[in-house]
């Protein structure tokens, strides 16, 4: 869906930033593009943090507030307690949220666009690799919900922290029963599932139900880049139709990685 020319949105689609680990020239570069552009919204897909300790919490919340536009933000698996910290990931894993409470999960309303949430994170699985994403019964159930609510003729964008299938990147989210959301959505009438995880910016379409649904994942502004450098996402959105842009820290320009569809 390439968008050129006319009004409409300009959002920001951020990932990864892990606090602890984060790359504080890519802080930088992405806080002076806000600055400069001045985006609608930005969207925030999880891992603000690294060790979701009170302090990376403190740190991320100061500086998703100084960006001065309207954000909401995803938990990602960084953004509760450690496999060493047992008793607080099962018992008390928001426990140090503070900081940024306001922001999570919040579903976003712009002019013609709804953001809703959708967890993917899980305290426990049954399996080795808790990192991995999953989707409940409950947390479909209440995106669902929302997404009834949505006004009539919005575009609507599902804001998650792991892909909800593979999308080609190096990096894997392996996410459970995601394949399944993925179609319950779309049937629901969403436009793009948003989400981060794997460090590297994609954007592909996805066919379900006779409908297209776009998998739109963001870059990482940590130190623990994979495939890109540094990046987030522009998207452009004019008239019912919506582009994601690429923006990295480095010579290349911006560029489209929507696919033609």
């Amino acid at each position: 869906m390439a968008v050129s020319g006319g009004t409409g949105l300009k959002l920001f689609h951020v990932s990864d930033v892990h606090f602890g680990a984060e790359d504080p020239a890519a802080i930088a570069w992405f806080s002076e593009r806000v600055a400069d552009e001045k985006p609608d919204a930005v969207i925030m897909t999880g891992d603000l943090t690294m060790r979701a300790t009170k302090d990376e919490f403190q740190r991320g919340g100061d500086w998703l507030r100084s960006l001065g536009v309207p954000v909401t933000l995803e938990v990602g698996n960084h953004d509760i307690p450690y496999y060493w910290d047992p008793f607080r990931r099962l018992f008390a894993p928001y426990q140090r949220y503070a900081a940024v409470e306001q922001m999570i999960e919040r579903p976003l309303e712009l002019p013609g666009l709804t953001v809703v949430p959708l967890k993917t994170t899980a305290r426990a699985q049954w399996r080795w690799n808790w990192s991995k994403g999953r989707v409940s019964a409950g947390s479909l159930k209440r995106a669902l919900a929302l997404i009834a609510e949505v006004p009539k003729g919005n575009l609507i964008f599902i804001g998650a922290h792991h892909p909800l299938i593979e999308g080609g990147t190096m990096g894997t989210a392996k996410t459970r029963n995601g394949d399944e959301a993925l179609t319950a959505l779309a049937e629901a009438g969403a436009h793009a599932v948003l989400s981060g995880h794997v460090h590297d910016p994609f954007d592909v379409p996805i066919e379900r139900e006779g409908r297209t649904i776009r998998m739109i994942g963001a870059g990482t502004l940590s130190k623990r880049t994979r495939g890109s450098p540094p990046a987030f996402n522009e998207i452009r959105v004019v008239g019912g139709q919506f582009e994601t842009l690429a923006r990295t820290l480095s010579d290349e320009a911006k560029h489209s990685i929507t696919s033609k569809v």
